[in-house]
């Protein structure tokens, strides 16, 4: 293990969507006293303005293109967190169900994972973060100090982003949602480049029947237990 970086450690949290990494991502950070930053967010700002321009899923020259002229920053908000787009909010907008689902097949292009991985490296090189994602632990920070793989049934994951919804009063079956869910599944771990995938040295967490209250404890004591074995060296 390396030691802790200057500002802390890295902090990777994997898993499917729906998984719940995002709310859990936050209430970590909060916690920790580090800085969360939202990796889905940023292939989701890509997917949102690469629909604006009309680009297709598999033009990278126009993919490439798109990020050398993206800058995706966030900006506390309170609790919350406003994702901008070239300085533009887009908070809400990316979190639309046909955004998640462009999302999945815009982030498995090269151009795109490369020029995003370049931004996440640099935003974290220091420490004293927490990235969410899905190759956070095996492709952006293989050396992150602490890593966890958060899972849940698709059955649960998709009641969950039902739930969501409704919230919202956006219109949708269960059924549809759950199908969707794995859909997004199957996308993310048969794509070419940085697949879902749990790293070997991860902790897995399978999220189904705990409370959030109870995986934050599990992840938060595991972070704290890494930074104490530090203290002492």
């Amino acid at each position: 293990m390396s030691a802790v970086r200057e500002n802390g450690v890295i902090v990777a949290i994997d898993g499917p969507s729906g998984a719940g990494k995002s709310s859990l991502t936050k209430l970590l950070a909060q916690r920790l006293g580090y800085i969360h930053i939202d990796t889905g967010a940023m292939f989701r700002a890509v997917a949102l303005m690469s629909k604006r321009a009309g680009i297709a899923t598999d033009d990278d020259a126009r993919l490439a293109e798109l990020c050398r002229g993206l800058e995706v920053t966030f900006v506390r908000d309170g609790e919350n967190c406003r994702v901008l787009a070239n300085g533009e909010d887009v908070s809400t907008e990316i979190r639309t169900e046909e955004i998640g689902l462009l999302t999945s097949a815009i982030s498995a292009r090269k151009p795109v994972r490369e020029a995003l991985l370049t931004m996440q490296r640099a935003m974290g090189a220091k420490g004293g973060v927490i990235l969410e994602g899905r190759d956070i632990g095996t492709v952006v920070f293989p050396d992150a100090e602490v890593k966890f793989f958060l899972s849940a049934s698709a059955e649960e994951r998709g009641r969950r982003r039902y739930l969501e919804l409704a919230a919202r009063g956006d219109k949708a079956t269960l059924e549809e949602t759950i199908a969707k869910v794995i859909q997004r599944d199957q996308q993310d771990e048969g794509r070419e480049h940085a697949p879902l995938k749990q790293a070997d040295d991860a902790l897995p967490i399978d999220s189904t029947s705990l409370s959030i209250e109870e995986v934050l404890t599990v992840m938060e004591n595991a972070v704290r237990e890494r930074l104490a074995q530090d203290d002492k060296r």
